[in-house]
């Protein structure tokens, strides 16, 4: 609806301009006006009617002040009094000009344009056609009782400005019927169980995350899906790898319970194939758009998060669990019911088991490539060992809080190779070196002792890591009340 109007609000509007333009220069110039511009004004101001029409409806289809049902019907009655005013104006034009009957105007393009763009059920869309090409010999017939039009040639005219709306209704029934059927197809196509998927909010290595809605429920939720591929037109099933990851990854979220670990509330196989689970919905921004978009954190801010974060991985590693993909990104801080810049951690794809098996790790990693995030990735990881621990997401959340405190990555490089070379070899400068802000010496230190290239040298667990961090200097200055208020200033709720 809202293109539909924009697209008519620039036709009318550039009528007028034109007109306006004609007419000023006429006037400048002193050239006398046809007969035809001579009657032109009443005309403009029918668009202008036409223009303020448009944009009126425009601005109800852009504020939903109506249900998508009632907007359906507002928008067929529109066609057809638009249709019905350029028959009108358009055939008096003509007549007035020519001294002839015109035999072709634009009713016939737009009771095409209409339901190709405005889709809707084949019968009422076919009924807004026959109504909206009714009206040019209706507009005809109008024209020739008030006198405006005298030279109509019997009913040839009205057969023949006819059979063009005719074939246009025809053509408007079976592309409304043709886009009618690919609308209930892709709706059909968003239905995974019990959710209904609105609009996709990213695309991964995993798959897809879409918002979407419990049909019963009525609940807001986030649903990751793999999707099966196609040869062809021939659908080919999810690999089983794929399938075995996305299952575990599904699997381990469920078994964890920290508040700071996203919350899993379905998972299955759609009839097409999909798999995926469904989530909660969180309302912010992930680090790494914090970051870039308000720049680097204050140390309190950084400690905050840290610690929210270590309260997940500390769970985890309770359950004998290796994240593995600590990084910026998979760090999403958010309102959470009453609390503000609430952090929740995400993707568990590339989460393993300690103890688990060479061949089992392998099998579930893609290619058998090393997994993790290049410029967050722990020394040991990058090296491709497989008997890693909870250390290396020590390591990672380190380089989390690096990023936070200076809006720099720890090591940069041209290729992902190089960044791993760096993480395995290089010693990392101080995060207070190259920060804006101040950062307290013994935060300054604990960050470096994260990074340190021996996992033994590290924080030892994430509880460990949390109560190091809360020793720090005005660990705790960062309160609800001033989280409450950066929010409501940088990232106000929606009404």
């Amino acid at each position: 609806m809202q293109l539909l109007s924009a697209l008519l609000f620039a036709a009318f509007a550039f009528d007028i301009v034109v007109y306006g333009i004609e007419w000023i220069v006429a006037t400048r110039m002193g050239i006398p006006k046809q007969a035809h511009h001579a009657g032109a004004g009443p005309f403009q101001w029918v668009n202008v009617a036409a223009v303020v029409a448009s944009a009126g409806l425009w601005w109800a289809a852009r504020k939903g002040y109506a249900s998508p049902a009632r907007l359906l019907t507002l928008g067929l009655v529109y066609e057809v009094v638009i249709c019905a005013v350029i028959s009108i104006l358009s055939t008096w034009q003509h007549y007035i000009q020519f001294k002839t009957i015109p035999n072709l105007t634009w009713v016939p393009a737009m009771v095409i344009l209409f339901p190709l763009i405005l889709p809707g059920p084949p019968g009422r869309m076919l009924a807004a056609a026959i109504a909206a090409g009714a009206t040019v010999p209706l507009g005809l017939l109008v024209l020739e009782l008030t006198g405006k039009v005298t030279t109509i040639s019997g009913s040839g005219d009205y057969v023949r400005t006819s059979v063009h709306s005719a074939f246009a209704v025809v053509f408007a029934y079976l592309g409304a019927r043709v886009i009618y059927r690919l609308g209930r197809e892709v709706t059909a196509a968003r239905e995974l169980g019990s959710y209904h998927l609105e609009e996709m909010l990213g695309r991964g290595g995993m798959g897809e995350v879409w918002r979407a809605r419990h049909r019963m429920l009525a609940r807001p939720a986030a649903v990751k899906l793999i999707r099966p591929s196609t040869v062809g037109d021939r659908p080919v099933r999810v690999s089983e790898d794929a399938s075995r990851r996305f299952e575990r990854e599904a699997q381990v979220i469920a078994r964890l319970r920290s508040p700071h670990t996203v919350e899993l509330f379905d998972f299955g196989m759609a009839d097409n194939g999909a798999f995926y689970y469904a989530m909660e919905l969180l309302e912010g921004l992930d680090a790494d758009t914090l970051v870039r978009r308000f720049g680097p954190l204050p140390a309190d801010r950084t400690i905050s998060v840290l610690r929210q974060i270590c309260h997940s991985l500390s769970e985890a590693e309770s359950c004998g669990l290796v994240h593995r993909d600590i990084k910026p990104a998979n760090i999403f801080l958010c309102r959470y019911g009453e609390y503000c810049d609430f952090v929740k951690v995400l993707d568990f794809g590339l989460v393993k088991a300690l103890g688990e098996s060479v061949g089992t790790t392998k099998a579930l990693t893609k290619e058998n490539m090393i997994a993790g995030t290049p410029a967050f990735i722990a020394p040991e990881q990058a090296l491709g060992r497989m008997d890693l621990d909870g250390r290396a997401d020590i390591y990672a959340t380190g380089c989390v809080a690096y990023w936070l405190l200076t809006g720099q990555l720890v090591f940069t490089a041209d290729t992902p190779m190089a960044l791993l070379m760096h993480h395995a070899q290089t010693q990392p400068t101080a995060p207070s070196s190259r920060a804006e802000l101040p950062i307290p010496e013994a935060l300054d230190r604990l960050v470096l002792s994260c990074l340190a290239k021996d996992p033994a040298e590290r924080p030892q667990t994430a509880r460990e890591l949390s109560r190091r961090l809360s020793d720090v200097d005005g660990a705790s200055a960062w309160t609800e009340d001033r989280a409450r208020a950066w929010w409501a200033e940088h990232m106000p709720a929606p009404a």
